[in-house]
């Protein structure tokens, strides 16, 4: 372990809810890493999470726990209408900061968020957790050496009347695109070498009546990708990479399997403890985002999700 890799890094929490315990999970793992402090809107859920992880700071504001923690990196996990002016209100001091995704409600408020980043000349990252899902390494791992063609096919389902269901706002259902099925298309992304070239909607998104959505999407590389979307309607969240050597197959997300050329059988790949003890890709996602801090690569920056987002738009266009 080098001196970068051991420096000590303090973090602090913003948001209280779910996915912010599972945060503080991650990075507590990791050696060097401490919890110095958290703030909610609701202070009673960063108190209770402050308990169960004696966490020494429950912060008045995001300012005070700035002033009382001193933390070189904020977790930010808000509700999507409040990610804007919170995370406005946390460039005002100088830690580095993880976004959860989203990055906003829709393009225009991530672009709107990643031009103040820029401004503040902050280091921002986002919490894309399904690029470090363990399957995901495995296929990126095993596909780094391979320089043949890709076609990559992405299988999403999504219920804005299961959103409603369950509390999200109105305007939050109106972009569930950029809320939930962003976990998917990002996999375009993640396994496309060069840029996106070209968005050709196959079947295209209709707001007023949500059903089936389909589109090309084509790579500087000359990767090939198929986005599937079934709105309202029972489907599976899975991805697969074929190239002429190997198949692989993500279904579900968190389990990997691979089809090599010439074979009908499918090769199950071993789900290390860190997605069964930890919430599928947030100890990985942890320890790259604290290695970005220590001078090390590997994190999401919010300008890769913005063009994820950017992504988005143009599938839904």
């Amino acid at each position: 372990m080098n001196a970068a890799s051991s420096k000590p890094l303090r973090v602090a929490m913003i948001g209280g809810g779910g996915m912010t315990r599972e945060h503080i999970k991650a990075f507590r793992d990791i050696p060097g890493v401490t919890i110095a402090g958290i703030w909610n809107r609701t202070r009673d859920k960063a108190a209770a999470l402050a308990s169960e992880f004696a966490i020494p700071v429950v912060a008045d504001n995001i300012d005070a726990l700035y002033a009382q923690t001193k933390a070189d990196l904020a977790v930010l996990a808000v509700y999507e209408t409040a990610i804007n002016p919170v995370t406005k209100q946390a460039l005002a001091h100088p830690w580095a900061i993880l976004m959860e995704k989203p990055v906003g409600l829709d393009l225009a408020d991530a672009e709107d968020i990643a031009r103040a980043v820029k401004a503040a000349g902050a280091r921002v990252y986002v919490g894309l957790n399904r690029r470090f899902i363990s399957s995901t390494q495995a296929a990126l791992a095993d596909l780094e050496s391979d320089t043949g063609p890709r076609f990559i096919h992405v299988q999403d389902q999504q219920s804005l009347d299961v959103a409603r269901q369950i509390g999200h706002a109105d305007v939050v259902v109106k972009n569930w695109m950029y809320a939930n099925s962003i976990h998917l298309v990002d996999y375009l992304r993640a396994f496309g070498r060069g840029a996106v070239t070209e968005v050709t909607p196959m079947v295209r998104w209709s707001a007023s009546n949500p059903g089936v959505v389909v589109a090309k999407v084509a790579f500087a590389s000359g990767d090939i990708g198929i986005y599937e979307g079934i709105w309202n309607g029972p489907g599976p969240w899975a991805c697969t990479v074929s190239t002429p050597r190997r198949r692989w197959e993500l279904r579900p997300l968190e389990k990997a399997t691979f089809q090599n050329a010439g074979e009908r059988k499918l090769n199950p790949v071993d789900t290390p403890a860190w997605d069964t003890d930890f919430k599928p890709g947030f100890r990985l996602q942890a320890e790259r985002t604290a290695g970005a801090l220590r001078g090390e690569g590997g994190a999401v920056t919010i300008d890769d999700a913005v063009e994820t987002m950017r992504l988005v738009r143009n599938i839904f266009a």
